[in-house]
């Protein structure tokens, strides 16, 4: 008589339970890892304007809207809208970055960049550095 080898039905049903635990520790890594690297666009953005600002504060003795620099408002690859908040005459500038879309449940939230070179966040580092 020829015996015929396959896998059991035990054996295929622990192969996809050590697959799916494998799959759930590695997703929310894949996710956090995701989160980090679309950050880098906020920051990006955040980095560029501030360097429009000093351009500008450079000329005219005073810091300018989004508007003026001819920036918009949205980062490149759209994940941040980024916003300035002007303070003493002009003299002073507080650029806020706003996750939007898919990168709006990151840890970080809010990033902010003053005139001094102060970076900031609004929410907590579980997700790495912020900056």
């Amino acid at each position: 008589m020829k015996q015929i080898r396959a896998f059991t039905l035990i054996e295929l049903l622990i192969v996809v339970a050590i697959v799916a635990i494998l799959a759930a520790i590695a997703y929310p890594s894949y996710s956090n890892y995701v989160m980090r690297s679309r950050r880098a666009d906020g920051k990006e953005f955040l980095m560029r304007v501030a360097a429009a600002q000093e351009r500008y504060f450079t000329n005219l003795n005073r810091y300018a809207s989004m508007a003026t620099l001819g920036l918009g408002t949205t980062s490149e690859s759209g994940y941040y809208t980024v916003s300035v908040a002007l303070a003493n005459d002009d003299q002073t500038y507080t650029l806020t970055a706003s996750p939007q879309g898919p990168q709006a449940p990151d840890q970080c939230a809010n990033l902010t960049l003053t005139n001094t070179g102060f970076k900031d966040k609004s929410g907590n580092e579980n997700n790495g550095k912020c900056w």
